[in-house]
């Protein structure tokens, strides 16, 4: 691996894989209650909601690189 920032990616990944998989590990029903949810919700909201985490992680990243 030759890029820092490649690096990063894949240690971010893993972290999101670490964390998905502990969600459904120790609370499988409500997983599943929430992808029920987010069927049912209409496609704007979940558009608005993945827009403002997005946001949100940008700005993570940001305040701890600089």
């Amino acid at each position: 691996m030759g890029s820092i920032a490649f690096a990063d990616f894949l240690i971010g990944l893993g972290i999101l894989f670490m964390l998905e998989g502990i969600l459904f590990a120790a609370a499988p029903d409500w997983t599943r209650r929430a992808m029920k949810s987010a069927l049912a919700a209409p496609e704007h909201v979940l558009r608005m909601i993945g827009i403002g985490s997005a946001i949100a992680g940008l700005i993570l990243i940001w305040l701890v690189r600089h």
